[in-house]
């Protein structure tokens, strides 16, 4: 397994080995002690998986409040996705910036968004399946959202002429100027 820190405090790409033949392949793709050694040591308590029929499907920016602040390893089980993590910590010196990693099934790679980070995608292809581990469950009350089209924050999304398909929800979340703080930034990680 490949462990990769990019630009963003505490954001990593990993990407599992895969052991192939004439009949596929095998891959671990989570191991715990390599996780904890290399990224932290996080528990991850609920595994979530998503369908996008179309491309262009934008999911997020989505995020929870502490003290139920998620953190999320990410990957792509079939098609492929643009996958996107912004800072959303107070005081970080990349705060509101962001990273973008293309993950998809053919290449494997996983992209862990810690606590303090908005997390969305957009699929590159039909019937794209993301799959998702988590460090705290679902909570609607602490569930929330920023815009994922906000000029402050910069995101290339890749619609190629596609028009973004986007819930409801996620078409009405506030831009980052207006969001106030939900994080506050606790140093350098590892």
């Amino acid at each position: 397994m490949h462990v990769k820190r990019l630009e963003l405090d505490g954001v990593f790409t990993i990407s599992p080995r895969r052991f192939g033949d004439d009949r596929g392949y095998f891959s671990e793709t989570f191991r715990q002690d390599i996780f904890s050694q290399n990224v932290g040591d996080f528990h991850f308590v609920q595994d979530n998986q998503s369908l996008s029929a179309e491309r262009g499907t934008v999911r997020g920016l989505h995020f929870q409040l502490a003290p139920r602040a998620q953190g999320k390893l990410v990957r792509c089980l079939a098609g492929a996705i643009f996958d996107v993590a912004v800072d959303l910590r107070s005081g970080s010196p990349t705060f509101g910036q962001h990273v973008s990693v293309e993950l998809s099934a053919d290449n494997g790679q996983q992209l862990w968004i810690p606590p303090g980070f908005a997390h969305g995608f957009c699929t590159l292809t039909e019937n794209t399946i993301v799959a998702y581990k988590v460090t705290d469950y679902y909570s609607p009350e602490h569930d929330r959202g920023l815009l994922w089209s906000d000029p402050q924050i910069g995101i290339a999304w890749p619609l190629d002429g596609f028009s973004a398909r986007l819930s409801e929800k996620d078409a009405r979340q506030p831009p980052l100027a207006e969001l106030g703080e939900v994080f506050r930034y606790e140093g350098p990680t590892r």
